[in-house]
């Protein structure tokens, strides 16, 4: 598929085909392009959760469901692979405290926002849009506030020091509604982008 083609089709997908499991190749490849996003100074300092069996996906929505009678839910819940990225502050931390990189601390002030988050974010969206590319359907949320990742991390093994950034679901769509919130519309370029200085369109 062309790639402004993926662009313009990537958009969240809430329900999916139970019975259409997403072929090993294919899980395979959006995990490889996961590895081929940005991060700080090649620290990488992510993992992925892959969780494919029944069995697994259910526990996950045991421990992390808000509402389990969420319509927008049940159709998530109908996904046949889920895979949670994790982020890893010490990576970086450690990274930037190497001999190359010339600090001598692991001081976490010295970072103005924590690109472990947000370079884990740039390989879920690779996830998002090599999934449109495989004729696939995705979908990035968060699980919810509160004691709910301690319990996923616990039950899956998760170190202490990875944090999970959210839930990158995976399957053949099936027909889903939109959500509400695309009446708002996407914003036009020139009300989002300043050229020079704020407020030059």
């Amino acid at each position: 598929m062309e790639f402004q083609e993926v662009v313009r089709r990537r958009r969240m997908v809430r329900n999916y085909d139970p019975d259409r499991p997403v072929p090993p190749e294919v899980r395979e490849r959006i995990l490889a392009n996961a590895l081929h996003a940005p991060s700080a100074g090649f620290s990488q300092g992510w993992a992925f959760l892959v969780l494919e069996e029944p069995a697994d996906i259910a526990r996950f929505w045991e421990l992390s469901a808000e509402d389990p009678d969420d319509p927008w839910g049940k159709g998530l819940r109908r996904a046949p692979l889920l895979i949670i990225p994790m982020s890893c502050k010490r990576a970086y931390l450690e990274r930037y405290a190497a001999p190359d990189k010339g600090w001598t601390d692991m001081d976490e002030s010295r970072w103005p926002v924590p690109y472990w988050h947000i370079d884990t974010g740039f390989a879920s969206l690779l996830m998002l849009l090599t999934a449109v590319d495989e004729g696939l359907g995705a979908c990035f949320f968060g699980i919810p506030p509160g004691d709910r990742t301690t319990k996923v991390k616990a039950a899956f093994g998760v170190p202490d020091d990875y944090t999970p950034i959210g839930v990158v679901s995976i399957g053949y769509r099936a027909h889903d509604k939109p959500s509400p919130s695309l009446k708002r519309g996407r914003r036009p370029v020139e009300e989002v982008v300043h050229r020079g200085a704020w407020g030059r369109h």
